[in-house]
């Protein structure tokens, strides 16, 4: 699961940077409003990537995604990637946790396996 929640932050990472130059040149956003949006959400989203194997990181997750989508309010494009980003979180987990129970249960086949 942490392989795929970490790689859904970076990619989180870079496409909201990516955004928030785009947001700069929109007339109607300020810089500040841009990147204190953008700049959070970046920080945040770094700053989760080291916590992912920590008791409430998933959670955690939940709450930057869900303020992803509220900073919709400040710069509305962040509306759509708050739910895309939301919804490749929810798979993350989702199928991250499925991986995890397949790879345990193949490790503990092998480890039959060699003591027999």
């Amino acid at each position: 699961m942490r392989t795929l929640c970490a790689s859904t932050l970076i990619g989180e990472f870079f496409v909201v940077g990516f955004a928030g130059l785009v947001a700069m040149k929109n007339p109607d956003l300020t810089q500040a409003a841009v990147w204190t949006v953008c700049g959070v959400t970046m920080l945040l989203s770094v700053a989760l990537c080291g916590m992912l194997s920590r008791r409430g990181a998933v959670e955690l997750g939940w709450a930057l995604q869900i303020g992803l989508i509220a900073s919709g309010f400040v710069v509305p494009t962040m509306f759509f990637l708050g739910a895309v980003f939301a919804g490749l979180w929810w798979c993350s987990v989702h199928y991250g946790r499925r991986i995890d129970a397949i790879k345990a249960s193949w490790a503990a086949r092998q480890a039959e396996a060699d003591a027999a």
